[in-house]
């Protein structure tokens, strides 16, 4: 998947592509990116931020959005199978998306767009019927503009507030 993006932030019709994380080097941009937003920015400790979930497995996909250059601007990853019945009420048709973050110098340019519906390929490709997440509340109106629909109580993580939402596929 290929973007061309314009904004203030980053020279107009920057090009950047979004694809499945491949290998180490991939893995390592992918947790660079989380590392400036999760850690940098919103102060999570790096001890909440990182999980067994990071490690290459069968039930786990890391997506990885780079500029032509080759920078990483943004990542993303879905859950499925096992790993991801707790965070879907037990389902295993639904698959969880997390650790979405695009960095500071991308915002504005639908990284974070491509970035979920490349997450949401990966799902339908797995023979997922939908996708769960845990939005930030800031960050509510992105996800409803993309299909998800909030359900359930607002919830803590990280010293953040969350809603569960979930978008069929």
């Amino acid at each position: 998947m290929t973007g061309d993006a314009s904004s203030d932030a980053a020279p107009a019709g920057l090009p950047y592509t979004v694809r499945v994380a491949d290998g180490p080097a991939d893995r390592e941009a992918c947790f660079a990116v989380r590392r400036e937003v999760f850690v940098a920015e919103q102060q999570v400790p790096e001890e909440l931020e990182y999980d067994a979930y990071d490690a290459e497995g069968l039930d786990t996909v890391h997506v990885l959005a780079v500029s032509g250059d080759g920078r990483p601007l943004g990542t993303g990853r879905l859950l499925h199978g096992p790993p991801a019945l707790e965070r879907t009420g037990g389902d295993p048709a639904v698959g969880s998306l997390g650790r979405l973050a695009v960095s500071r110098a991308a915002r504005g340019l639908g990284v974070g767009a491509a970035l979920v519906g490349a997450i949401e390929d990966a799902a339908r490709a797995r023979g997922l019927a939908a996708v769960d997440l845990h939005a930030q509340t800031q960050a509510l109106g992105f996800y409803e503009r993309l299909g998800y629909a909030a359900y359930g109580p607002e919830l803590q993580d990280a010293g953040i507030a969350h809603r569960a939402m979930r978008k069929p596929l």
